[in-house]
Order: structure tokens, then C-alpha cells, then sequence
């Protein structure tokens, strides 16, 4: 489709290719008009859009093709993508999960390469120009309003090389004004578009900018917020509690909380003493468990004790950052799709501790991006992106107690320390929810600085026993994780590339 032919000569030139249609439309029209117009010409059941520039690898649309003849109810299909410079190096690729919608409230991933089933275009009333610059994620958000998630396809393939080099992008004004302008413009109409879609959705959030030009969508609580339990095991180590019960009671935005301290044991008399001082705050109460370290044990034994209707576990070791950590993670748990949510932590030194779990990871799950800098954009921007995981970590983790009692708690029996926040997140994603894990509840994690590391044989033997249960429980569900991609690493925690590739 050609809208602004450069010359006399480019308007004349034909296709080379019978299937090829070549359009000219009205000089300075909208892109969606624009697009509008070919969409008209078209008469294929499937529609993809492509920049004048970019490039598909011979395979593309085989690919697609065999998709569809494969799965014939497919609505939407996207693919992964790379960059092309101007010596037509590829580079950057962008090797995306299967459909990921909190991700795609934050990020269009969709883009490029994606076939829209052309008649649900046709019932949308196809491209607006609303939103200037987002034509595509507007078209993308109202498309999936339309269907369900079980007919969104990933190919995890790269079949499509975007062109990225100056040449091709716009030139900015003597003062940078023009530049500055078009890219604001983008960024608000990404967020307006976002908006309007969940308007239509009659669900009254809020959407601003995010890191990077993406978004972020903000969750209203209740006018009367529901009362969180947080459960914390300890067994003495005062000082880290003392820091953690502070921080709850203190630096912690939403009040209406109460704190059940799980004593697995304590001995030390400055920690009794602080357990009868602290009592005196109506908000605490301490409930002793004098046993062999069973973490799901305590945590489970603490719900039996809890009156809210949301559930926080939380480990001794943690330093608030920001006040607002909280709420954010309870507005997530209230979301009827959402079962579990997780937070973003960080060691002492301002490196990533947690930032979601990849199943797989090292044999069994691991933690994305692990010790990435605080400050850095990591893997195209996702440490600063709402998004969906397959587990969280349980260090730091909030849900509704009728999820919690729905799957029956943590595994007490055959996950007394390892694995049991992983097998608790997949057995609530077994029952329909979504994980989510969110960027902006922040805190401190010293990590096992209150129980210590598995360095004895008798830890050693649990730690195997633990492996061998999730391996029977799971089995091949701990071999490909949808929300990572089998073109990057098992072995490291930072998105590289796997080689050799497992697709």
C-alpha cells in the first residue's frame, strides 16, 4: 500500500509478482485509513501487516500456514522477531513467550510477525485513527476482546527481520521539538488505546506510562480494603524479624493488615522477650510450632490461624523499599483470573533476587534475571514489566485465601523447604488462574539468612527428595515453560540463547 509515492516513477512501477496488489491512495492519508483501503483489496482468511522495509525469511508463512493446518481454530498467531542494520546484520531478537496478557497490558509484543483471522478484523470494523502511531496494538487489544486465549498461537521462531537503522527513522527538527513531539505522542496514544480497551471492558483501572515508553496498568482497590494476613516463620535470628515487623508496621502503606509470626523453636532469651513485647500490638500475635523446619508446615498452620480474607507469605529477612509494595500486590490478588502474586526483590548490593520463576531453570526452576543490576533494562525491559510467570517465589507472595484453601495449601509432606512456592503456583495455575508478578512491590531480600543453605548430608538427602517428587508430580510440565521461550538458556538466569536451541 502506497500512500505517499516519492515519484512519478515509483507510482508507475508494477508488481513482479501476480500475487503481489499495489495500491496507490491519497496522499497524506492515515495510516489506518491507509490500511483500511488494503484491507478492502484483500482476500486472503488471514491478515499480517508489514513494514515497506523489513524483510521474512523464505519459511514465514509456511509457517504460519502449517499452524493453521494444524490448528484450524486459530484466530491470532505471532511469531518472534529480530532487527536488521543497515549492512543487514540481524541483531536484538526478540524471543517472545506463548500468550502472556499481563505482559501485553505492559508491552505490545505482538507487533510483528502476527495474522489476524481476517473476518473477526471485518467484525471490529478494522483500523481507527484514534491513536496515532499504536494503529496496531488498538487493533490488537480490540481483536482479543472477541476471542479466547485457547486461540492465540505462538510460533517460537524468528520470521521477522525489522529494519532499524537512522536512515529510516524520523528525522527530528533543528531543536529536537518535532522528534520529542512524535514520541510523546506514541507513548500517549499506546496508554489511551490501553484505556479505552478496558473501558470497554467496564474495568475501572488506570493506565500510565511506564519505564521504557511501555505501560502500566493500576488495579483500584475496594473503598473498604479487605484485611491481609502476612505469615512469617522465624526461629530467633531477632534482628532480621525485628526489621521485617518494623517495616510492615511502619513503612507499609496499607494499614488494615494483621502479622502472624510463625516461632518454629526459638530459644534466645532477647527473642522472647521481644515476642511478649511485641504481642502488646493488637496487629501481632505469635503462634508457636516447636518441630523439625517445615516450612509449608508453618505457613499452613499460620492460614489455620489467620482472619483475612487475602494471605501474605513472607519471609523474616525482607527491607521494605517502598511504602506502596502492598497495595499494589493485593490489587493484583483481588482480580478474580489472578491466583498468586509475587514481588520484586533484591539483594542488599541492588541486584535482581527474584524477578519471576522460569521453570526448567537449572534443572528444575530458577529465578529470572538473578543478580542483573537494579537500573538495568535487561531482556527488552521486562524487570520493569507487570507481567505472567509459571511460579513466584514464596519468599514474598499474596493471594486470596480461598485460592490458598481451593488448592490446599502448600505441599507440607514431600516439599518441607525446596520447591513448595513452585508447586504451589502450578497447582493454582492447574486449576485456570494466572501468576502475575509485579515490578513495582520492591523490597530487600536477605536471602536463607535465618535458616542457612543445604551444606549437610541430611539436607542433602531431602533436597534429592524433593527434586524426585516434583519430577513425579510434574513430569513434563517442568520441560517447557509458556512464559520463557525454548530458544533461550536452561542453564543461565539471564535470557540468553540456547544452544543448541530446544526448537
Amino acid at each position: 500500500m502506497n500512500n505517499a509515492p516519492d515519484s512519478p516513477e515509483e507510482r508507475g512501477q508494477g508488481p513482479v509478482d501476480s500475487r503481489i496488489k499495489w495500491l496507490d491512495g491519497p496522499q497524506n492519508t492515515s495510516l489506518a485509513a491507509a490500511l483500511n483501503n488494503a484491507l478492502a483489496f484483500a482476500r486472503g482468511d488471514f491478515i499480517a501487516l508489514m513494514g515497506a522495509e523489513d524483510q521474512l525469511p523464505a519459511h514465514a508463512l509456511y509457517k504460519i500456514a502449517q499452524t493453521l493446518n494444524a490448528h484450524p481454530d486459530t484466530d491470532l498467531i505471532y511469531t518472534d522477531e529480530d532487527k536488521l542494520n543497515a549492512q543487514g546484520q540481524r541483531y536484538d531478537p526478540y524471543f517472545k513467550s506463548d500468550w502472556n496478557p499481563d505482559l501485553f497490558y505492559s508491552q505490545n509484543f505482538l507487533r510483528h510477525l502476527t495474522a489476524y483471522r481476517r473476518s473477526i478484523i471485518n467484525d471490529i470494523g478494522g483500523f481507527r485513527p484514534d491513536y496515532q502511531g499504536n494503529e496496531d496494538y488498538d487493533l490488537a487489544l480490540r481483536f482479543i476482546e472477541q476471542i479466547d486465549a485457547e486461540r492465540i498461537r505462538h510460533i517460537p521462531q524468528i520470521l521477522y527481520h525489522r529494519r532499524d537503522f537512522p536512515e529510516h527513522t524520523p528525522r527530528p527538527s533543528q531543536d529536537g521539538s518535532q522528534h520529542t513531539a512524535s514520541s510523546h505522542l506514541k507513548k500517549d496514544s499506546g496508554v489511551c488505546a490501553l484505556q479505552a480497551h478496558f473501558q470497554r471492558l467496564r474495568q475501572p483501572v488506570k493506565v500510565v506510562e511506564a519505564m521504557g515508553g511501555h505501560t502500566r496498568v493500576i488495579y483500584p482497590l475496594p473503598d473498604k480494603p479487605p484485611l491481609v494476613s502476612l505469615i512469617i516463620p522465624t526461629r530467633d535470628k531477632l534482628k532480621l524479624l525485628r526489621g521485617t515487623v518494623d517495616d510492615l508496621l511502619n513503612k507499609t502503606d496499607y494499614k488494615n493488615i494483621e502479622i502472624i509470626i510463625m516461632d518454629n523453636g526459638s530459644v534466645e532469651p532477647e527473642t522472647l522477650d521481644y515476642f511478649k513485647a511485641i504481642q502488646k500490638n493488637t496487629k501481632v500475635s505469635i503462634i508457636r510450632h516447636a518441630a523439625p523446619f517445615n516450612y509449608s508446615q508453618l505457613n499452613n498452620i499460620g492460614v489455620t490461624h489467620a482472619t483475612g480474607d487475602v494471605i501474605c507469605l513472607i519471609n523474616n529477612d525482607l527491607q521494605v523499599i517502598y511504602p506502596q509494595w502492598l497495595t499494589e500486590m493485593v490489587s493484583h490478588a483481588l482480580r478474580p483470573q489472578i491466583g498468586a502474586v509475587g514481588a520484586k526483590l533484591y539483594y542488599i548490593n541492588d541486584t535482581i533476587q527474584h524477578a519471576g520463576v522460569i521453570i526448567g531453570l537449572g534443572g528444575m526452576a530458577g529465578h529470572a534475571l538473578k543478580f542483573l543490576a537494579r537500573e538495568a533494562p535487561g531482556y527488552h525491559w521486562k524487570p520493569f514489566l507487570i507481567q505472567n510467570y509459571s511460579a513466584v517465589t514464596g519468599a514474598c507472595l499474596v493471594m486470596r485465601r480461598n485460592v490458598f484453601e481451593e488448592v490446599g495449601g502448600l505441599e507440607e509432606k514431600h516439599l518441607k523447604v525446596a520447591f513448595n512456592d513452585v508447586d504451589f503456583c502450578l497447582r493454582i495455575r492447574e486449576r485456570g488462574y494466572r501468576i502475575v508478578w509485579t515490578p513495582y512491590a520492591e523490597l530487600y531480600h536477605l536471602e536463607s539468612a535465618s535458616r542457612g543453605i543445604d551444606d549437610t548430608f541430611k539436607k542433602y538427602r531431602r533436597l534429592q527428595h524433593e527434586l524426585n517428587y516434583m519430577k513425579t508430580r510434574w513430569g513434563e510440565t517442568l520441560l517447557n515453560d509458556p512464559y520463557y521461550n525454548p530458544n533461550l538458556t536452561l542453564e543461565y538466569e539471564d535470557f540468553s540463547l540456547a544452544w543448541p536451541p530446544q526448537e
